[in-house]
């Protein structure tokens, strides 16, 4: 009995150790492919690298996303999107930090587009100077921020829906602009946005963040903690009626330094045209 209770002790710690020291910081790059109606042969081959929820504070240590950024610019991308959750805020310290780290990404040939999450409205997630402020800086550096509007990107549009939880979340001054006849990529940072009637304009890709796919996912179960109202989105691809498809990052960074099967991830889009 008392080996027994040694070894449920030595495997907990080992557990413990793992989802703390390890899985935290493992980071992992997703292949996919996008295909696109409308895209402009230009385009097609094109890489698109999304990252989310870096949340850059006083909860992930500054030199791993630093890495994780630098990584980034190994993969080659054309076009980098950015889906919110720059930072976690505790101070205005948080926005130079934030603003930091994703200085140290090369600059892309098509550029780096991005849309605000929850934490980069600060306290209450209703703080409009502290996502002014950062939307500020951002775009100092080169990042377009994209609050509820709508990005020409060499053909191909780019809608961002500033954040589900904000007070500016306004998805259809963005969508109503898009033209279904051109190619159409829709960011935006909190999943449940697209379960909003107000995506008729919009046949395609949506790009999300938020849920850190629950930062923790027992085997052969659902993650017990996700931050969405609609609890099927998880984290990765899921098909909308519509003809529009969901991918969900698991986010770079945490809001507790755990991770349980949910490892974070960079995703790498390549585009190509939809029939």
């Amino acid at each position: 009995m008392a080996a027994a209770a040694a070894g449920c002790v030595l495997g907990a710690t080992g557990v413990g150790a793992y989802a703390f020291r390890i899985e935290p910081h493992w980071l992992r790059v997703v292949h996919r492919e996008m295909p696109v109606r409308n895209l402009p042969g230009a385009l097609a081959g094109r890489r698109i690298v999304q990252i989310t929820d870096l949340h850059a504070g006083p909860l992930v240590d500054s030199d791993y996303l630093r890495r994780a950024m630098r990584r980034v610019g190994e993969l080659s991308p054309d076009l980098v999107v950015i889906t919110g959750d720059f930072m976690s805020y505790a101070g205005d310290w948080c926005i130079d930090e934030a603003v930091g780290v994703v200085g140290t990404i090369p600059p892309p040939p098509l550029g780096i587009v991005a849309v605000l999450g929850n934490h980069d409205y600060g306290d209450g997630w209703s703080d409009l100077r502290v996502a002014d402020e950062l939307s500020g800086r951002l775009a100092d550096t080169g990042v377009r921020v994209l609050r509820n509007e709508v990005a020409d990107v060499a053909g191909l549009h780019v809608a961002g829906i500033d954040d589900y939880w904000s007070p500016r979340f306004q998805p259809h001054r963005a969508l109503d602009a898009l033209d279904p006849s051109r190619a159409n990529v829709v960011i935006c940072h909190n999943p449940d946005a697209v379960d909003e009637p107000v995506w008729k304009n919009h046949r395609g890709w949506i790009l999300s963040g938020h849920t850190h796919g629950g930062q923790c996912k027992p085997p052969f179960l659902p993650p017990p903690l996700l931050p969405v109202k609609n609890r099927l989105y998880t984290r990765g691809e899921f098909e909308l009626a519509g003809g529009r498809t969901l991918y969900i990052g698991t986010g770079v960074g945490y809001l507790r330094r755990v991770r349980i099967n949910v490892r974070p991830e960079i995703t790498v889009f390549r585009l190509s045209r939809a029939a």
